[in-house]
């Protein structure tokens, strides 16, 4: 491992879950938020001074577009404040101790607008959802770190398929949640500084889902925009090219 110890936000949501679960990082400290309350400056202040470590990865956030909708207020002050909080100690932390930590920002294919899809790294981000527009909050605070990368991402769990039908004119990049871990690994130890997008290449959400669910019926969009409580965007499809060569490097 490149690093010797790596401070794991987020633990118990579904992201964090399975970096624990997948056994591929070792030293892994895994506060609760009882421990460390990224929305309290006190909480993460005395953490990190009493615990050492060289790198993070920040999965801590609000990701219920529903929540996110409704309640907007808590979704600033988890994904974009707690984020600020967490930067600004780190930052301290670099400054007392004298050197860089590596700081792993998990953000969103929605910070683009997701309605024409193949979206680069430099695309324009207009995101289409509160949840869109705290992550890309909580990214201008982490473009302030030297060791920062920042991962564009969306991903699913292949247990937790529950829906029978999926559109096949709606399309993804959308990868396996195992997939997202190995990938996290490669770029934690890589030596690559920005923001990069990290899914697969463009597919719709029938043909991705039909790989794990072989039961799993076709629709349009327009058949299931009713029965769904947040907006579907119609091609969240992302230039993943950058990533490929990072893995294909890295591997």
């Amino acid at each position: 491992m490149k690093y010797k110890n790596i401070l794991l936000t987020g633990g118990s949501g579904n992201l964090g879950s399975a970096i624990l679960s997948s056994e591929r990082f070792q030293n892994l400290l895994t506060p609760n938020h009882y421990k460390l309350d990224i929305c309290n400056k006190e909480s993460i202040s005395n953490f990190l001074k009493n615990n050492k470590f060289d790198a993070v990865i920040h999965c801590a956030a609000l990701t219920s577009m529903v929540e996110c909708e409704r309640n907007p207020v808590n979704a600033i002050n988890t994904n974009i404040i707690g984020a600020c909080n967490l930067v600004n100690e780190v930052l301290k932390k670099e400054a007392d101790q004298g050197n860089e930590i590596r700081f792993i920002y998990i953000s969103t294919d929605g910070v683009y607008e997701r309605a024409e899809g193949n979206y680069s790294e430099n695309s324009p981000t207009i995101p289409d959802s509160v949840y869109g527009w705290t992550k890309l909050g909580a990214e201008c605070a982490v473009n302030t770190l030297s060791n920062y990368c920042i991962i564009r991402t969306s991903f699913f769990d292949p247990k937790k398929i529950k829906f029978e039908e999926s559109p096949d004119d709606v399309y993804t990049s959308k990868l396996a949640i195992m997939e997202l871990v190995d990938a996290i690994k490669i770029i934690l130890e890589s030596d690559f500084i920005g923001t990069i997008n990290v899914g697969n290449r463009r597919i719709s959400n029938y043909a991705l889902f039909k790989r794990y669910i072989l039961e799993l019926k076709p629709c349009k969009l327009s058949q299931i925009e009713s029965k769904l409580p947040f907006k579907l965007p119609k091609d969240s499809s992302m230039d993943v090219t950058l990533w490929e060569k990072i893995k294909d490097n890295n591997l």
